[in-house]
């Protein structure tokens, strides 16, 4: 499945149950929140002993709902990341910010 074909498959769900009425971007700001601290509790007391497909689940519904906020916003989900991507390779040079996790203005 393609990106603009799940992002048709979330819409389709979205619409057969009428809950595009509940998803303004504020909701869904808010739901993306929500559901990546359920992600991360799955880290909270054993970093390195989770339940894989719990953690697939939570990151999924994480992933659901930022692309819902892309259709309500009408934006690229790709065109933004990648955009994002040379704004941080130009505050992160590799030659300076490799193996280091200082914030760029630490660098």
């Amino acid at each position: 499945m393609t990106l603009d074909e799940l992002m048709a498959e979330i819409d389709r769900f979205n619409k057969e149950r009428d809950w595009d009425q509940f998803h303004t971007p504020n909701n869904l700001a808010k739901s993306v929140v929500i559901e990546a601290n359920e992600l991360l509790e799955h880290f909270q007391f054993a970093p390195d002993d989770f339940d894989r497909g719990e953690v697939c689940d939570e990151l999924a519904d994480v992933m659901a709902y930022c692309l819902m906020m892309c259709q309500r916003l009408d934006v690229d989900p790709v065109a933004i990341v990648a955009a994002k991507m040379k704004k941080n390779a130009a505050k992160y040079p590799a030659a300076k910010a490799r193996g280091s996790n200082r914030k760029y203005d630490e660098l």
